[in-house]
């Protein structure tokens, strides 16, 4: 469940930085009303997280690293945004470094 919380709160995250693109500098009401929203909550679900007592450490690596590397998917794929081979294998590597952080603590 604590994974599951998880996983919504970076979505929520990543529809909330996807909206602040489309709210022209919070001009726009919707946009900007997803965008609120989906940071409103990104962080109340991320407390749940922790408040169910997952390390913090690997909480935030986690939301923050799937959520860079989604958003950065999202804009090459849908948006117009370049990814280069080297932003690419930037996302790989903070992928992987979020890994090292939770296989690093399990016993």
């Amino acid at each position: 469940m604590t994974w599951l919380l998880l996983l919504a709160a970076i979505a929520a995250e990543v529809t909330g930085t996807i909206a602040l693109r489309f709210s022209d500098g919070f001009t726009r009401l919707v946009p900007t009303a997803v965008a609120l929203a989906g940071y409103g909550a990104a962080f109340w679900l991320l407390a749940q997280v922790l408040v169910r007592g997952m390390n913090i450490g690997v909480a935030y690596g986690v939301w923050a690293a799937l959520g860079v590397s989604l958003v950065a998917v999202i804009g090459a794929a849908f948006l117009g945004d370049g990814l280069t081979w080297i932003q690419g294998g930037g996302i790989v590597l903070v992928i992987a470094g979020v890994l090292a952080l939770e296989l690093g603590g399990a016993h």
